[in-house]
């Protein structure tokens, strides 16, 4: 299985959007420093994901959702969270 993840930080009331084979490992790299991008807090809660049968699956949820289009916008609605 493939993931697709929503991560927030209320320390920086920030999101992160990934995609991983192993949502747990992934989770605990982002709250102990090991990623360059969520690095600078250890307080990310993980707000959503998505599972997929195959990682190009989730890499297109991933990009469509950096985007920050109209899918974002769906998405936090469905999550219940402001941007």
């Amino acid at each position: 299985m493939f993931y697709m993840y929503v991560l927030y930080s209320p320390a920086i009331d920030r999101y992160y959007v990934g995609q991983t084979s192993d949502l747990r490992r992934r989770y605990t790299e982002h709250n102990s420093g090991c990623s360059k991008w969520t690095s600078r807090t250890n307080d990310w809660c993980l707000v959503y994901y998505e599972a997929y049968e195959a990682r190009k699956y989730a890499q297109r949820r991933e990009k469509a959702l950096k985007k920050r289009a109209k899918g974002w916008t769906e998405l936090l609605k469905r999550i219940g969270r402001k941007e």
